[in-house]
């Protein structure tokens, strides 16, 4: 059990910085939104390719544009913020409960 307690706190840990370098990411595609990025740009094309799959399927169910205003990143921050709140903290919670048991 003390295996499995590290492997989830392990996992709740990568999660959780996965979940925040995707935030980051995402600030990135907004603050590139507001400039004209040159769109050969390899970097400008990691970050569009790596944001457009989930802010595709944000704005396909959800049309969330006030005023030409995009909201997709906001759906996204919250959903984020969802994540780390439930799933990572219930995997460390879990974590805990079979490293001490």
């Amino acid at each position: 059990m003390f295996l499995l307690g590290n492997f989830l706190f392990a996992a709740a840990k990568l999660l959780n910085y996965a979940l925040q370098i995707y935030m980051w990411i995402i600030i990135a595609r907004a603050v590139l939104s507001w400039v004209s990025p040159d769109p050969y740009n390899p970097v400008v094309r990691f970050i569009y390719n790596i944001t457009e799959p989930v802010m595709g399927r944000i704005r396909k169910y959800l049309p969330v544009t006030f005023g030409g205003i995009d909201l997709s990143p906001i759906i996204i921050f919250m959903l984020i913020m969802f994540l780390q709140e439930f799933v990572v903290n219930s995997l460390f919670m879990m974590a805990q409960r079979l490293i001490m048991r």
